[in-house]
């Protein structure tokens, strides 16, 4: 009740509910809110646009306290770029208040914490956008990322490193979701986050990719925060 009526406080800045659900057997609440902030990386030719989801949940086996998240979401392959920029939260507790008052000034403080972290992260994709990067800068990334296998390791980490950098390949210079993109920085992010959000195998089936794309898994978002850091050093 808690978590929704906050929720419910955030619709009257203009945000929608969108959907809700639970995972690990229902100890863990969420709904998710599209917030009226989007931007649009050349409107007249790629056509970028980046979309803001507000991430709200809370469990009942105490593990997580009421919390928001908030998850850029680029539209045209919906990957979730759930990642921490300095200098603005991406995600914060939600302060608990016993009024209806109380909750809608709690809501609008954080849509306007919401609101700050997409206008910077606007700032850094514009930059990514606007940087020009070359099939070999991408490949030293997915190297740097990733490292290759030493000869006489086991054939099995050897084959697994050749489909991942494959993959990577693909997506970066073939895939539908990034032919607007290709051939810069915010093109290569785009491509290794498919890879994590889409490709990558759970470690606890369906649900923990579903919660890792949301941004519940901590394992997942330190490797997009490893890769933004990776892409932002070619910017």
């Amino acid at each position: 009740e808690d978590l929704f009526s906050f929720g419910d406080g955030i619709l009257d800045g203009g945000a929608t509910w969108e959907s809700a659900g639970s995972i690990k057997n229902g100890r863990v609440v969420f709904g998710s809110l599209v917030v009226p902030r989007e931007f649009v990386l050349d409107p007249e030719g790629a056509n970028d646009k980046t979309t803001t989801y507000l991430l709200v949940h809370t469990s009942h086996d105490g593990s997580t306290a009421v919390q928001a998240n908030i998850t850029p979401v680029r539209v045209v392959c919906q990957n979730t770029l759930n990642m921490a920029l300095r200098g603005s939260k991406q995600s914060f507790k939600i302060r608990h208040t016993a009024t209806v008052d109380g909750r809608i000034v709690e809501a609008r403080r954080v849509l306007g914490l919401t609101f700050d972290h997409m206008d910077k992260f606007e700032e850094m994709a514009k930059q990514m956008f606007e940087t020009e990067i070359t099939n070999d800068q991408f490949t030293n990334l997915i190297k740097d990322l990733y490292p290759e296998p030493e000869d006489g390791s086991a054939k099995v980490a050897t084959t697994r490193w050749t489909e991942k950098y494959d993959l990577l390949q693909d997506l970066y210079l073939n895939g539908p979701t990034n032919a607007n993109i290709t051939g810069t920085a915010w093109g290569a992010l785009n491509a290794l986050t498919e890879r994590i959000d889409y490709y990558r195998q759970g470690r606890k089936g369906g649900e923990a990719i579903v919660a890792a794309a949301s941004g519940f898994d901590p394992v997942v978002n330190a490797e997009k925060a490893r890769v933004l850091s990776a892409v932002m050093s070619l910017v």
